[in-house]
C-alpha cells in the first residue's frame, strides 16, 4: 500500500467517509478543516492511500502557536527569553477506525515534526505543542518524547532544538 501525507483538498478527498470513534475529531473533519484552511487558521494534512486517494486513513493539523514561558519547566525557563515562546501547534491528530494499529498515528505525528522542523529553518519554532484529550492520547505524546507543561491542563510539548 502506497502512502502518502498531503494537505487536504476538500474537492478530492473524502471528509464524510472517516471516522475515528471520537466526535469531537470526526465533526472536526467533516465540517470545519476545509474551512479553517480556507481561513488561515490551521492546515489539515491527510494520510491516503494512493491507490485510493479519495479515502482519508488519518489526519492531523498545525497552525502557530506559543508557549507561556511559566508552562515550561523551571530548566528550560532559565535558558529563555522571558516571553511566549514560539511554537507550532498540532491541533488534532486522529486515525480512522478501520486503519488502527497499523502504526499510521506514529506515521502522522513523525511528518508533523518534519513539517515543523523545515518551518523552523525559516521562521522560529521552538517545540511542537499539542492537547491530549485523554489519558490515551497522553501516554501516545509521552512515548514520543513529548513532555508535559506545568499548566495543569494536557497540553504536552516536543523541543524542535537545543537550547543555549
Amino acid at each position: 500500500m502506497p502512502l502518502s501525507i498531503e494537505r487536504l483538498d476538500a474537492a478530492r478527498h473524502d471528509r464524510a467517509d472517516f471516522h475515528c470513534g471520537v466526535p469531537s475529531l470526526d465533526r472536526y473533519l467533516h465540517e470545519l478543516a476545509a474551512q479553517h484552511q480556507r481561513r488561515r487558521v490551521s492546515t489539515t494534512y491527510v494520510l491516503i492511500d494512493s491507490a485510493a486517494p479519495r479515502r482519508i486513513l488519518g489526519y492531523y493539523t498545525l497552525s502557530f502557536g506559543a508557549l507561556r514561558l511559566d508552562d515550561l519547566p523551571p530548566a528550560e525557563r532559565r535558558k529563555l527569553p522571558r516571553h511566549p515562546v514560539p511554537a507550532a501547534r498540532m491541533g488534532r491528530l486522529a486515525v480512522d477506525e478501520a486503519h488502527r494499529g497499523r502504526g499510521y498515528g506514529e506515521l502522522l505525528l513523525q511528518n508533523a515534526v518534519k513539517r515543523c522542523l523545515a518551518a523552523g529553518d525559516e521562521i522560529a519554532c521552538y517545540a511542537l505543542a499539542v492537547d491530549a484529550l485523554d489519558d490515551s492520547a497522553a501516554r501516545f505524546y509521552e512515548r514520543y518524547g513529548f513532555s508535559p507543561c506545568d499548566d495543569g491542563e494536557r497540553q504536552w510539548y516536543l523541543p524542535l532544538g537545543r537550547v543555549g
